[in-house]
């Protein structure tokens, strides 16, 4: 009889069924995280680097999950909203939070499989210590270690709790509160000595010891997580505060983004400016000359947006929405010359995802960076002309689109649903002069060749090539 033996390493190889869909998350690709610089960045720090200021390993762990999670949900969105402004309120409180050095301690001292003392009683416990601080120095260190570090922790916590008094919590933080104090309040943690009386005896070590790695084992692991989720909270809210960042307004109803004075948080003196997309005016039909700041504009916006359904503070001065299900940027596309995807298919690709979610009536909001700018002007014209003007009759969802194709300007305006707006260059003592103000209108201005010259690129050509010549 022929028998199959299935190595266990092959196992990796079976497809595997992808994660569940959570129905109240916004719905984000890879893409949109890559285009809005979320968690890498082609240089300098990530929004993520900006929001890391969190003191332990597992809360910075954490906060990564959150930012890689906003919600689409009102309910969800206000209950981070109202979590970090409790804490902002009892800032000081949440200082008792321990540092990675306890909870780093607490991890390890679970993780390394260090020898357990099952004994019961004061003799046969001294009996023990004694036998494992000559016979094992090394364990017995590292026990009084871990003991140390879960001490501390729960300490600090119940430090935590007294401060905030009555106090229960708001949002999603009262749910972690009342956890932690059912958590500290069971008996298994009733003994727990208090970390600033520590002239335990050996004995009395591996008693606690023993209680910490059995009955409270999965009551300590719980109270780390809860530490965690409290320190990503902690970094969100000081994240607000130090760089002045605004509480978004949610709205029920149809999707809209009204903000002023918007600015992308990596540039320094960045020129604010307003966003408005309605189901009235349901695109944003964006003109101008290259380096007028289309791009940064569409990254700001989108930053905003993003950091909004996190239930995060914002960069603007005010900003109003109504949550999104999908969001799509479509800001630097590539090619994939190993995939056999050329520039132009890539962008296809891109906008056929953009149409699926719209034809599943989600509301969906995109930002298009420059569509079709893979292919000849004339099939620029028309793919954009025919995808854009469909786009702006779909109501329920809302699109952003910076073009260099001001041929489009009229078929945009007549679809009625299209604001037009533009970023110009003036000019002084000869040079150009870029203001990043967004103003309504189309823009007719072409500075292609106008900065070439400003550098110098034809001079350079041009030098010597008379003499150069052939005769």
């Amino acid at each position: 009889m022929l028998r199959l033996r299935i190595r266990s390493d092959n196992l990796s190889n079976v497809p595997q069924a992808p994660p569940p869909i959570d129905p109240r998350a916004l719905r984000v690709d890879a893409h949109t995280y890559r285009d809005l610089e979320i968690f890498e960045a082609a240089t300098g720090a990530s929004l993520y680097d900006l929001f890391n200021v969190t003191r332990t390993t597992g809360g910075a762990k954490l906060l990564r999950a959150r930012m890689k999670k906003p919600w689409a949900r009102i309910d969800r969105i206000r209950a981070v909203q109202e979590s970090l402004s409790f804490i902002l309120e009892h800032r000081g409180e949440f200082e008792r939070l321990p540092w990675d050095t306890a909870t780093g301690g607490v991890e390890r001292y679970l993780k390394r499989g260090l020898p357990l003392v099952h004994k019961v009683g004061r003799l046969p416990l001294m009996l023990a210590a004694l036998d494992m601080r000559f016979a094992d120095i090394r364990s017995y260190s590292r026990i009084v270690q871990g003991v140390l570090s879960a001490a501390s922790v729960v300490h600090s916590l119940r430090g935590l709790l007294a401060a905030l008094g009555p106090s229960r919590g708001e949002g999603e933080l009262r749910q972690l509160l009342d956890e932690m104090r059912e958590l500290l309040a069971r008996p298994d943690l009733a003994t727990m000595p208090n970390e600033d009386r520590w002239t335990l005896a050996p004995w009395r070590v591996l008693d606690v010891d023993q209680m910490l790695r059995t009955d409270a084992r999965a009551t300590l692991v719980r109270l780390l997580h809860l530490v965690y989720e409290m320190d990503a909270l902690v970094a969100m809210a000081d994240t607000m505060v130090r760089y002045g960042f605004v509480m978004p307004e949610i709205c029920d109803g149809p999707l809209e983004v009204i903000a002023e004075d918007v600015y992308h948080p990596f540039i320094e003196g960045a020129v604010p400016n307003p966003v408005r997309l309605d189901q009235k005016k349901r695109m944003l039909f964006l003109t101008g000359p290259n380096m007028a700041g289309k791009t940064t504009y569409l990254r700001a916006a989108g930053i905003a947006l993003y950091l909004a359904h996190l239930g995060v503070g914002v960069p603007a001065r005010s900003f109003r929405f109504s949550p999104c299900e999908r969001f799509f940027t479509s800001i630097t596309i590539t090619d994939d010359v190993r995939g056999g995807v050329s520039f132009f298919r890539a962008e296809a690709l891109r906008m056929k995802a953009i149409a699926e979610a719209v034809s599943e009536e989600a509301r969906v909001v995109a930002l298009m960076d420059e569509p079709f700018k893979g292919t000849n002007l004339k099939d620029a014209l028309d793919a954009s002309r025919e995808v854009l003007e469909r786009l702006a009759e779909r109501g329920g969802s809302v699109f952003m689109v910076a073009s260099h194709l001001i041929e489009l300007g009229e078929r945009m305006t007549a679809t009625g649903h299209v604001d037009c707006r533009l970023f110009e260059a003036s000019e002084a003592e000869g040079r150009l002069r870029f203001e990043y103000v967004l103003r309504p209108g189309i823009s007719s201005q072409r500075l292609g060749m106008r900065v070439l010259e400003e550098e110098g690129i034809f001079e350079l050509l041009d030098r010597g090539a008379t003499t150069r010549a052939a005769p």
